[in-house]
């Protein structure tokens, strides 16, 4: 067993309110695309709201309704490149600007935990922050430019 997953976080202000018109396929495909993700190869975790099901109902930003968080948990970087780039998933992201405005800033990372940790709102949202103050590091780094997990801990002789 690994000492340690890769946590990611990415958030998004949408267009319109998630019961408006021009969020309906997105929200429509909502349930798929979290099968997909919990039964890909290196799948650990996902935040979920207390509705269960996404984490849709979570404002990371109490200032600002529109702001989405999605945070989850792999195995490894290439299992979440994988789910991300070559599987379904491929198909909705391709239809984000749909739905998502554009950020100006880095609005996604990704950051070591010791196996089974669970990463809280906050501690995504400051993992964002790390990356746009700092750029990438070992704290937060993006697919472009990954860092590799932690080495194990020495092991003990008694």
């Amino acid at each position: 067993m690994t000492e340690h997953h890769l946590a990611q976080v990415n958030i998004g202000r949408i267009v319109a309110p998630l019961d408006s018109p021009e969020l309906a396929d997105f929200v429509a495909q909502q349930p798929e695309i979290n099968a997909l993700a919990d039964r890909s190869p290196g799948f650990v975790w996902r935040m979920v709201d207390d509705g269960g099901a996404d984490a849709t109902g979570l404002r990371p930003d109490g200032n600002d309704a529109l702001l989405l968080i999605n945070c989850s948990v792999w195995e490894s970087v290439e299992a979440l490149r994988n789910f991300t780039y070559h599987s379904d998933h491929l198909r909705v992201l391709s239809r984000r600007r749909e739905w998502f405005r554009r950020m100006a800033e880095a609005h996604q990372a990704m950051w070591w935990i010791p196996a089974g940790h669970r990463p809280t709102v906050a501690e995504a949202m400051e993992r964002v922050a790390l990356l746009r103050e700092h750029g990438p590091g070992p704290e937060a780094f993006t697919f472009r430019d990954p860092y590799p997990a932690p080495a194990p801990a020495p092991a003990v002789r008694l």
